[in-house]
């Protein structure tokens, strides 16, 4: 776990090894919403980079039966 600090322009630096994990770059754009307390970032992707991200999922999940 990572301690980062807010600026007086409320700005936060993504520590690298998170940046380079999740491959952001610079101008890219994030979602950012509070959840239970916190503040969570999801990356936006872009069509062409999000194609296959789903491969190996497993979809054999029980359903509900009006859940077709």
């Amino acid at each position: 776990m990572e301690t980062v600090t807010v600026s007086p322009k409320f700005q936060v630096v993504i520590p690298k090894h998170i940046r380079n994990k999740l491959k952001l770059k610079p101008g890219q754009k994030l979602q950012i919403f509070e959840f239970e307390g916190r503040i969570e970032f999801i990356p936006i992707m872009e069509m062409k980079e999000a194609r296959g991200f789903l491969k190996g999922m497993d979809t054999k999940i029980v359903r509900e039966k009006d859940r077709l």
